[in-house]
């Protein structure tokens, strides 16, 4: 019995510390989503339109613009609109050159802008 429970506790810390919302074999296959609450609530990213979809690579961004801890960038006191627009964090590729600017197109990343669609196809209100 304490073995089952410390197998299952295990089994949900690990769940949680990936941090996604998909199933485990997303998480284990591109990362998983990650859902930011800081500073603003309903950040959601994909990594699987990032690395699959758009073909990115894991070191392209966890080779020193994040951690590879989930949500460890929303700890940092400069994890703001402010300083992605100034091209650190998401700003880094979200430029207007490489990939859409951090500063336009606030419902790609924010659910809850009217008129969004999230990374899991639902549709604003659903």
């Amino acid at each position: 019995m304490k073995k089952s429970i410390a197998v299952a506790i295990a089994t949900v810390s690990m769940s949680l510390s990936l941090a996604g919302t998909g199933g485990a074999s997303d998480n284990q296959k591109h990362g998983g989503d990650i859902l930011y609450a800081k500073p603003v609530k309903s950040v959601l990213f994909s990594h699987k339109i990032h690395v699959e979809q758009k073909g990115l690579t894991c070191d392209m961004c966890h080779a020193g613009t994040f951690e590879m801890q989930a949500l460890k960038a929303q700890e940092n006191p400069d994890f703001t609109m402010e300083t992605l627009a100034q091209g650190k964090y998401c700003g880094a590729c979200h430029n207007g050159t490489m990939a859409f600017s951090s500063n336009s197109r606030c419902a790609s990343c924010h659910s809850g802008v009217k008129g969004s669609t999230v990374a899991q196809g639902h549709q604003h209100g659903e």
